[in-house]
């Protein structure tokens, strides 16, 4: 549906460019009335040139690697966007010959680094099968009565005529046995070369003596990169489950799962409870998302400005996160009730998010979707970030990431221009929430996603007659394209002065009085949530069964914990 607007001449007439009433009108086409969800990039496992992406296969599929069945109706594996190989998700580290994407690279199948390389080409004849038949290559059946693919006369491989030309030339190799042999291969330290011998014991005189290798090899084993921070320890602490809570109200809802006002049984302690479905989160491969999401709410206790977390849990068919419950609703919700919010309050927000987003940058971790919806206020009214899916873990300063993700409104031209990002982005989006609350409306605009993108990369943002000098300054300053030319990246943002009357030592410790507190009538009051939601029966989504029982329930296996937080509010 499109919609436009027309101003009569009538309606202007006699009115100046500076009349405020003929701003408010204008500025009312672009009003903020709905939420607007967060998008990502599917994620891409680059091997050997592979392209893999997360696929559920509706069909009973062969994996090319192992020559077994990705098991299981609607089992999920990986495929390759650029030749179609299956895999299963184990055998992602097995994969040694490189994509060949077309036959004129099949040639180049590599492995392990270039060092050894294999050209053995297939020779593919016309085959009538007789009995049902899969491409070794994507996995899937052979169709037709005759004649229905291509059988290699030296290996037996069996493929289709169309996956020909995509198959690697590794005619008589096991990549399983190959890729297997070669992790036992160790890069001897004395010389940098492939050592064979590596398991045999060292000469006697040898032995207890420290070697350093060539300053340029990284003799360390190959260990996964932990956080800088540390998920508290779940020993000795009391298991929860969802049978523990009534669930009282649906606070929020999305295609990952829903948000719950829950109560605790035996305390009557009330609590958010967001519950993500397994089924959902394997099909867009955001299991590591949701780890790391986790992670980043067991900082909370570190920093007021953060939502805290206090336990996690699973089912066979959800992942639950047991929140604080914070009523006073999203900052969303407040702007639509008035439009935009004053300097003095726009001010006190922007401050306590500067607090809480610098607090994420300082453990490395880029928060990447500010907006209005994941701002929550507490009942005193002071603010709360919530909603860490899209963070991203590990980025010290001189580090960068290339995922497109956000939410489209949000979005910083690097991103968009698919050029590598830093914490940058981060206050690009802060530049457009603190627009928002400003001015109460969108600083860019388009009717669809290209036609926004386009204005986010080069159209200069609107500021009204009326907006304090000091309010421009700091947005204008904000929405530098320039990822190291933005403010919060050069210069101290809590210096400017747009903030001139700040006290950031008495607000970082929550000793300034929010301007604005909201009007609760009880620790479960729900009415500052949007009624679409809480007026809907708050029940878990049923999950389809056939795909939950093929679930890899190991990929969950590290999710659950207990904050020692709990123990205190949870009651005896």
């Amino acid at each position: 549906m499109e919609a436009r607007y027309y101003l009569e001449k009538s309606d202007t007439a006699g009115q100046t460019e500076g009349d405020p009433e003929s701003e408010r009108e204008r500025e009312g086409l672009f009003a903020l009335h709905q939420r607007r969800g967060a998008i990502k990039q599917a994620k891409v496992h680059v091997v050997k040139c592979h392209e893999f992406s997360a696929t559920f296969f509706p069909q009973p599929t062969f994996c090319s690697v192992c020559k077994e069945f990705v098991w299981g109706l609607n089992k999920q594996g990986y495929q390759c966007r650029q030749c179609n190989a299956a895999i299963h998700k184990k055998c992602i580290d097995k994969v040694i010959a490189k994509c060949t994407g077309s036959a004129i690279n099949s040639k180049e199948t590599m492995i392990h680094k270039e060092r050894f390389k294999i050209d053995m080409p297939h020779r593919f004849k016309v085959h009538n099968y007789k009995s049902p038949t899969f491409c070794q290559h994507c996995g899937t059946l052979l169709w037709g009565l005759a004649k229905q693919g291509l059988k290699c006369e030296e290996c037996s491989m069996n493929v289709h005529h169309k996956c020909q030309n995509k198959v690697a030339n590794l005619c008589g190799i096991n990549q399983k046995l190959m890729a297997e042999a070669l992790a036992i291969i160790e890069t001897c330290s004395f010389c940098n070369t492939m050592c064979l011998f590596a398991d045999l014991p060292l000469p006697t005189e040898l032995q207890g003596v420290s070697w350093e290798g060539p300053a340029d090899v990284n003799t360390e084993p190959l260990t996964k990169e932990e956080p800088l921070y540390a998920v508290p320890k779940k020993d000795h602490q009391p298991k929860f489950n969802i049978d523990d809570f009534t669930l009282h109200k649906m606070l929020g809802k999305g295609s990952f799962g829903k948000v719950f006002l829950a109560e605790l049984k035996k305390s009557g302690k009330f609590f958010a409870v967001k519950a993500l479905k397994k089924d959902v989160v394997l099909m867009d491969d955001d299991v590591e998302c949701t780890m790391v999401e986790r992670r980043v709410l067991s900082l909370a206790w570190e920093n007021p400005f953060l939502t805290q977390l206090y336990c996690t849990f699973q089912t066979k068919e959800n992942l639950f996160f047991v929140m604080e419950y914070l009523n006073g609703g999203d900052l969303m919700f407040h702007i639509q009730s008035c439009h935009k919010f004053d300097l003095h309050r726009a001010t006190f927000y922007a401050a306590e998010i500067i607090c809480g987003l610098q607090f994420l940058h300082s453990k490395g971790i880029i928060y990447r979707d500010l907006k209005l919806d994941n701002v929550l206020l507490d009942s005193e009214g002071h603010i709360k970030i919530a909603d860490f899916g899209m963070c991203k873990e590990n980025m010290q300063e001189d580090s960068r990431t290339s995922t497109f993700c956000g939410t489209p409104d949000y979005i910083a031209p690097e991103i968009l221009l698919g050029q590598k990002y830093s914490s940058s982005v981060d206050w690009w989006s802060f530049g457009v929430l603190l627009y928002e609350m400003l001015i109460g409306q969108s600083p860019f605009h388009g009717r669809d996603e290209e036609e926004l993108f386009q204005s986010i990369r080069t159209d200069t943002p609107l500021y009204p007659r009326w907006l304090p000098k000091d309010s421009r300054d700091i947005l204008i300053k904000l929405f530098v394209r320039e990822p190291e030319e933005r403010l919060g990246v050069k210069g101290n943002i809590r210096k400017h002065n747009f903030f001139h009357s700040t006290d950031w030592n008495a607000l970082e410790k929550r000793q300034v009085e929010p301007p604005f507190r909201p009007t609760l009538t009880s620790p479960s009051d729900c009415s500052n949530f949007d009624k679409e939601f809480i007026n809907e029966k708050p029940r878990l989504s049923c999950a389809d069964r056939t795909l939950i029982n093929s679930v890899d329930q190991t990929m969950f296996r590290n999710f659950s914990f207990v904050n020692p937080g709990m123990n205190r509010i949870a009651g005896p």
